[in-house]
């Protein structure tokens, strides 16, 4: 089936395209990797973390491991299930099933088939939900009103909804309209639409969750901008979210690209710590934007998607059983399976995702120490975090290698005490 060395066009099939879209999306991703991830943040590597007994007192300790162990469990279960519920569903003939039950033509019935499962999913996992606010109303980590949460959960569930929906809406029709080329075309097209994403995400999705004030003028606000020409990064605006509503963490961020980025700080961050602390925060932020690591992140998600949608071309072009029938990618049918993959995919490569976010984090850390020069006010920082967030100082390492997307407290204390120590800066 060659012509002249060259593969003719009905030789080429999905599998074969699916193939060449998943090297491109492993090309991409190893390229970032090599380029742009901080693999050695700290010059002679990262300082052990320091004893749990010498940051905390046995009784925060236990308050902490008492809310975390409740926490833990109840998180896996739910992640768990919702996984469980999304595999029966795509590999068996349920989800067959029930995308033959739907109405209408055939668009209708992708839409109300991912708006089920997605529902049958967040149903499963809504009690374990209520549990875990339950938890943080008992250790005192929100005040937030049943009526609030219960709008929190909708918005998140249009939210994830719409995302999958891009997702299955994408693969679907571009497999109806190309049956040979659909992983190229959907690769491509979800590929841009990751990157647009993380730019109108500011604009978009966080007002969904928050609102949002300009920092009125004063000393701290002086202090953020000055840090921000300090350290390179263009900042359109200073903003306060309404975080205390919803929680009692707190944190501040940096989002948005050129002239949509901004620093946003909760508005428990600014009334809970020292002005040191806060800028210390800050400081942290604003090494993520001077590396536009979410731009990076954005880069790497976009690479992923091709790998993901070129092996979906591997393992769908010649159809798949689904029950007693046979799904292709360019039927509603198969929209379970792709849901399923979606889920399986995001838990199976959630080390590789930590492990880089981690190594972003820590050099955040380090570059928060020199723009400061104040390796005490990071400890005081850190520990007050975790205080208040309950965060445990000793996750099970297995977890933390898992799911952990920042060092832990312990962790980060110890580069801080090693900054102290040498007098100098570590980064490299």
């Amino acid at each position: 089936m060659r012509w002249g060395g060259v593969w003719r066009l009905e030789s080429v099939n999905a599998r074969k395209v699916g193939w060449l879209v998943c090297g491109v999306g492993l090309l991409v991703c190893a390229v970032i990797g090599w380029a742009w991830v901080p693999w050695a943040p700290v010059a002679g590597g990262v300082p052990a973390a320091v004893g749990a007994d010498t940051v905390f007192s046995a009784r925060e300790l236990a308050r902490a491991e008492a809310y975390s162990a409740t926490a833990r469990w109840l998180s896996l279960s739910s992640y768990a299930l919702a996984l469980a519920a999304l595999a029966i569903m795509g590999l068996t003939r349920w989800g067959e099933r029930l995308t033959r039950r739907m109405p209408g033509p055939w668009w209708l019935q992708l839409i109300l088939v991912t708006v089920c499962v997605l529902g049958l999913r967040r149903l499963i996992t809504f009690p374990l939900s209520l549990g875990l606010r339950e938890n943080r109303l008992e250790y005192g980590l929100t005040s937030q009103s049943l009526a609030d949460y219960f709008r929190d959960v909708v918005a998140e569930f249009a939210v994830s909804t719409a995302v999958l929906l891009t997702v299955v809406i994408t693969v679907v029709i571009c497999a109806r309209r190309w049956s040979r080329a659909w992983p190229a075309v959907a690769g491509s097209l979800l590929m841009l639409t990751t990157l647009a994403a993380s730019f109108a995400y500011p604009l978009v999705i966080e007002p969904v969750f928050n609102d949002f004030s300009s920092l009125p003028q004063g000393p701290l606000r002086d202090e953020v901008i000055s840090l921000a020409e300090t350290e390179g990064v263009e900042l359109d605006d200073v903003l306060v979210a309404d975080a205390s509503r919803r929680t009692t963490s707190l944190n501040a961020y940096v989002s948005g690209f050129g002239s949509t980025r901004r620093v946003v700080l909760y508005d428990n961050l600014i009334s809970g710590v020292s002005q040191a602390q806060t800028l210390s925060v800050v400081a942290h932020e604003l090494a993520h934007a001077r590396h536009d690591d979410v731009l990076m992140g954005s880069a790497l998600g976009a690479g992923g998607v091709l790998i993901g949608v070129g092996l979906l071309g591997v393992l769908l072009p010649r159809g798949r059983s689904v029950g007693s029938s046979r799904a292709t990618a360019s039927d509603p049918a198969v929209v379970p399976l792709l849901l399923a993959f979606v889920a399986i995919a995001s838990v199976a490569t959630a080390p590789i995702q930590s492990t880089i976010s981690r190594q972003i984090e820590t050099r955040a850390d380090v570059e928060a120490l020199v723009a400061t020069g104040d390796g005490p006010t990071l400890e005081a920082l850190q520990r007050k975090l975790a205080l208040r967030s309950l965060a445990d100082p000793t996750p099970p390492a297995g977890l933390q290698w898992w799911f952990g997307s920042h060092p832990t407290v312990l962790e980060r204390i110890g580069l801080a005490r090693e900054f102290v120590r040498d007098g100098h800066t570590r980064s490299e």
